[in-house]
């Protein structure tokens, strides 16, 4: 599965929210998250998510109201 990095604001979300999503399953759009990185203090949030597409991002993320600044297609060194 394709594999994507974003980044927006952290605002709405919470600590706690992003730790639970990082142990979430596949929503309605196929999207995983692969790893949650996160600055309280910047307001920033960048996550590494499995995908089908770059369409599937942008859903997922809108479903919770968050417009993404930016989102590029990667690779990993992990499996």
């Amino acid at each position: 599965m394709p594999k994507f990095i974003d980044q927006h604001p952290m605002d709405p979300l919470t600590a706690d929210q992003l730790r639970a999503a990082q142990t979430s399953p596949a929503d309605e759009f196929g999207v995983t998250h692969h790893d949650i990185l996160f600055s309280e203090p910047e307001n920033k949030l960048y996550c590494v998510l499995d995908a089908p597409d770059r369409e599937a991002i942008e859903k997922h993320h809108a479903k919770l109201g968050i417009r993404c600044d930016w989102i590029h297609e990667v690779e990993s060194t992990r499996d």
